[in-house]
């Protein structure tokens, strides 16, 4: 993961204060640009009563893609999946029930780190 302080851009910037700690809290379904053409689709804000290395393994073979589990220093476990799969992201988690559609953000912006 790069070090923000440098690029000055904070992905994550518009999350509320108590993610994941209580049930109101929203899942955070981003994209961000890699190189070139290249993107890298990030969720955060999942509760973690969930093993997130099993969510990932689902996504990667549901969506034939590559993905891992981050540790962010300040949200905590981050999902990265490779490509665009925040519409994916979204109906698997409405899908297999881990979130409502009203407690589920897609940003529609492409965002740059």
């Amino acid at each position: 993961m790069t070090d923000l302080s440098i690029t000055g851009f904070d992905p994550f910037a518009d999350t509320n204060e108590s993610v994941g700690n209580d049930k109101e809290s929203l899942i955070h379904i981003r994209i961000q640009q890699r190189n070139g053409r290249k993107t890298l689709t990030t969720v955060q804000g999942l509760d973690q009563k969930y093993d997130f290395k099993k969510i990932v393994k689902a996504a990667k073979k549901e969506f034939a893609c590559n993905g891992t589990v981050v540790e962010h220093p300040e949200y905590g476990e981050v999902i990265q999946l490779q490509g665009d799969q925040r519409e994916h992201m979204r109906s698997f988690f409405i899908k297999v029930g881990i979130a409502s559609a009203t407690s589920i953000k897609v940003s529609l912006i492409n965002s740059k780190y």
